[in-house]
């Protein structure tokens, strides 16, 4: 097992607790979920039932029955709504509770089961309220890829399963340490250099590093997975958006709208985008979008306004480079090395692998015990004024604000007399534009760190890749 020490501690906790346990576990679909459930309890349950995609209500109740009476090696009837199917699962259940053994219950992809008007969540609220919550040795466990469903329906549940949670395990994808680990594990020997790009592919998502062959090398890999045809991982792009939102459409419309703007956009400027009605469909669809981990919420430093940007990594290559490519070049990832498009989505999606590490960052720059906040900031320019962006800003409790210029390159960055001036251009905008009073300190996150010379010394501190891949506390 990579990682998951958290997860792993806090089901460890649950089960030796003396009451009954209600335990929502959600994350990214391929994030890993069922593994480590299963890997914790090594496969042993009382009663297991996978939830199956786009089926219906009686599809979702003959699985059900069906697991029952394998596991239970008994015979019962078929039930014709989710409430006999409670019950049939209450009396099994009231037989293996009567030994001091702890009785778990695992229900896989929860929301796949739960199809329109099937009465699913009021007869779990029936199964876990009038009975569960009151038997000391259960433990049940909801798992779902659909976060927004799992939010809405277990974890802030306003009805009948309102502050009935007792633990909730979100999982994240791998670090890039992480990653490193689980390629060793698979016989991949890589350069960081290397690692970090497959990262701006794939993510820490474990389902797609465990594709990768420690027979082909990198470009190869990734030519194999996405770009030859019939890949396995071309067309997961559909099923991923379909089988995390029931009407995936507008998700996905959401996500190609800010695939177009890696900055990212506001809330008004996705509605315009997209010419989504004056409603609130827009707000939960991106809460829902924030929750699964597709997106991420940018502050602005000094505004109340906040900017959403496509954080999921497979998406961003999907649409820069899948889309639009599937069958034309089986080898584009290797023959498109040193392509221009390729080095602009490098430079671009570096930045998300700096702000998904930003604990790192922060430890590198001796900051971890200092209360921060991260943002990022811009000036759009006009007659007064030249345009600037900043990257990233971390704003500390003791008046520092770190300046962070984020650079991908092959080696070892060159700071010229016209970048050091443009540089020093951009600080001082954002110091007369924001009114800051806090110091500010230019920081370098590079791959190779920063090349000394005389114009290097405008550099406060320096990340570099490296440090990206240090260890997190456990």
């Amino acid at each position: 097992m990579i990682g998951r020490f958290r997860e792993i501690h806090r089901l460890d906790q649950c089960m030796r607790s003396e009451e009954a346990q209600l335990i929502a576990v959600y994350g990214r679909r391929r994030v890993g979920k069922t593994y480590l459930i299963n890997h914790f309890f090594n496969g042993r349950f009382d009663f297991k039932v996978t939830g199956l995609f786009d089926q219906s209500k009686e599809v979702q109740l003959h699985n059900f029955i069906t697991e029952l009476n394998a596991q239970s090696q008994e015979s019962h009837p078929a039930p014709t709504n989710w409430r006999d199917a409670f019950g049939m699962l209450k009396e099994y259940l009231s037989v293996r509770l009567k030994s001091d053994e702890k009785v778990v219950v695992f229900f896989d992809e929860m929301p796949w089961m739960d199809t329109q008007k099937s009465g699913f969540i009021s007869a779990f609220e029936w199964f876990w309220n009038g009975w569960g919550s009151s038997q000391k040795s259960l433990v049940v466990i909801a798992c779902g890829s659909a976060a927004s469903w799992m939010k809405r329906n277990i974890d802030q549940n306003k009805g009948g399963l309102y502050n009935r949670l007792t633990a909730r395990i979100y999982l994240n994808p791998f670090t890039l340490k992480e990653t490193e680990q689980y390629l060793d594990e698979k016989g991949i020997i890589w350069s960081r250099y290397d690692i970090v790009e497959c990262y701006m592919i794939m993510g820490g998502i474990p389902y797609y590093l465990s594709k990768l062959s420690p027979e082909l090398s990198y470009t190869a890999n990734i030519d194999n997975l996405f770009f030859r045809k019939r890949a396995e991982l071309w067309d997961e792009y559909t099923f991923l958006y379909d089988s995390l939102f029931k009407n995936s459409l507008n998700h996905k419309r959401i996500a190609e709208a800010l695939s177009e703007k890696r900055s990212g956009l506001t809330r008004e400027e996705i509605k315009a985008k997209i010419r989504m009605p004056e409603n609130g469909a827009l707000s939960d669809m991106l809460d829902d979008m924030e929750y699964s981990g597709l997106i991420r919420i940018n502050d602005i430093y000094g505004k109340r306004k906040k900017v959403y940007q496509l954080s999921d990594y497979y998406s961003m290559f999907y649409y820069r480079f899948l889309k639009d490519q599937y069958g034309k070049d089986e080898h584009y990832w290797t023959n498109t090395i040193d392509n221009p498009v390729r080095r602009s989505w490098a430079g671009l999606t570096f930045e998300s692998v700096c702000k998904d590490h930003i604990e790192q960052i922060k430890r590198k720059l001796g900051i971890s015990g200092v209360l921060s906040t991260v943002s990022v900031w811009s000036n759009n320019a006009d007659e007064k004024n030249d345009g600037a962006q900043i990257d990233m800003l971390i704003d500390r409790r003791d008046r520092v604000i770190n300046v962070c210029e984020i650079k991908y390159s092959i080696g070892e960055y060159e700071i010229d007399r016209d970048n050091e001036m443009k540089l020093r251009k951009k600080i001082d905008i954002f110091r007369n534009m924001t009114k800051t009073k806090s110091a500010l300190q230019l920081t370098m996150i590079t791959t190779y760190g920063v090349l000394s010379n005389k114009h290097s010394s405008i550099v406060a501190n320096q990340v570099t890749m490296d440090d990206l891949f240090t260890d997190e506390p456990k």
